[in-house]
């Protein structure tokens, strides 16, 4: 079988997600064709030597509707025989793209392939998608009477299960963006990170290049001041248990972004003369739990761990989204995993989740925290809306 190995990671700098914020006046087209047209100048590569472009995207509506991924392939100049598709896993959709893609290449179908995403939640906002509609049909209300519930209170439901208060979720919060910011001035995500000239206010131009939604100055005390985001008296009243303790302080947030991988198999890489940075050990994807929606992760961890061979003390890092604070909470009390190694260079409450970029963003932090530290696995597990999860097992070459 043919592996398939990661040849470069590129992305750009999250903005916040909401007029004003560095990316909101890119459309997402023009922000996906920026990190395409960078993965070709930085590895010396012709548009025509891509088989494919596999593209994750989450609300495909408005400026990120009619196959974004064909529409970025086009803005960044590429031959016009490269074919492109965008993929929906929720928030695993760029995450899910890589695999794709990978699998592809183990099986013989591409030799060359790029799998990425973008979200610009300034411009469309999340939920535009189903603006009009209602995807909770009769037959899955027949399912569920009760009908389900939105990520928020998933989380919420989640924090009460587990038992983590209002004063868990803010600590791991703190930390996030302390892991953040140090990550960030110490230049770790330089390599990767992709300038995207933008305007300010007065409409100078300036490279955007830093992570617009990472606090450093996040206290205890100032997310302690902030309200729970998600309380309804309705669901108050079906689950008397929640505390409700999740609030935009211990979630991620609304974030504009794109990122990308390059994948080729082994045998392609050699022959173009470039050297591979990983490669694609291990891949799962389950689903779970449609209300709790959110604890995916856990068994996609057990079942990648089975598949691979590998055990916890194998593995040097571990990418678990956090869409919030009690997801990858709920995930370390569940394998008493090792704090330090989880998210070591911060995760989505300070650097944002632009949800169909956040996959490949992850990827690429990973890969360069294992190359930063010598070390060897590393983990990416993502929670998905509907209760599903991907994760991946990358092996640093």
């Amino acid at each position: 079988m043919n592996r398939a190995v990661i040849v470069d990671v590129v992305r750009t700098a999250t903005g916040r997600g909401k007029q004003g914020g560095a990316l909101a006046g890119v459309h997402p087209v023009d922000l996906s064709a920026h990190v395409l047209r960078a993965l070709l100048e930085r590895n010396g590569l012709e548009s025509a030597q891509i088989d494919d472009v596999l593209w994750g995207t989450v609300s495909q509506a408005g400026d990120q509707s009619m196959n974004i991924a064909r529409g970025a392939v086009l803005a960044a100049g590429f031959d016009e025989t490269v074919p492109a598709t965008t993929i929906d896993r929720q928030c695993g959709s760029s995450q899910q793209a890589a695999h794709f893609a990978a699998q592809g290449v183990m099986a013989g179908a591409y030799d060359i392939v790029i799998a990425g995403g973008v979200e610009s939640m300034s411009r469309v906002p999340l939920g535009s998608a189903s603006t009009g509609g209602q995807p909770f049909s009769p037959g899955l209300l027949a399912r569920y009477p009760e009908g389900l519930v939105g990520q928020g209170i998933s989380a919420e439901l989640i924090a009460s299960k587990w038992g983590f208060g209002r004063e868990r979720l803010d600590a791991f919060s703190v930390e996030s963006h302390r892991r953040a910011a140090q990550a960030m001035d110490e230049g770790r995500f330089d390599s990767a990170v992709i300038p995207v000239t933008v305007s300010d206010q007065e409409g100078l131009a300036y490279e955007h290049v830093r992570d617009e939604t990472v606090r450093a100055d996040t206290t205890p005390e100032g997310l302690a001041g902030l309200c729970p985001s998600f309380y309804d008296r309705e669901i108050a009243g079906r689950y008397p248990d929640i505390q409700w303790s999740v609030t935009p302080g211990n979630s991620s947030p609304l974030t504009d972004g794109a990122s990308a991988v390059l994948i080729m198999s082994e045998r392609r890489a050699a022959a173009l003369g470039l050297t591979p940075r990983g490669y694609f050990h291990s891949f799962a994807v389950v689903a779970d739990d449609p209300l709790y929606m959110l604890t995916g992760p856990i068994p996609a961890t057990r079942r990648i761990l089975d598949r691979s061979g590998l055990a916890f003390a194998d593995l040097d890092a571990y990418e678990v989204n956090e869409a919030f604070a009690s997801v990858p909470l709920a995930w370390l009390t569940e394998f008493e995993a090792d704090p330090d190694r989880l998210n070591p260079w911060g995760g989505a409450i300070a650097l944002g989740h632009a949800l169909g970029s956040s996959g490949t963003r992850l990827l690429g932090t990973m890969l360069t925290y294992l190359e930063a530290t010598g070390g060897r696995y590393g983990l990416q597990t993502m929670c998905e809306g509907g209760g599903m999860a991907n994760a991946t097992i990358i092996e640093r070459l």
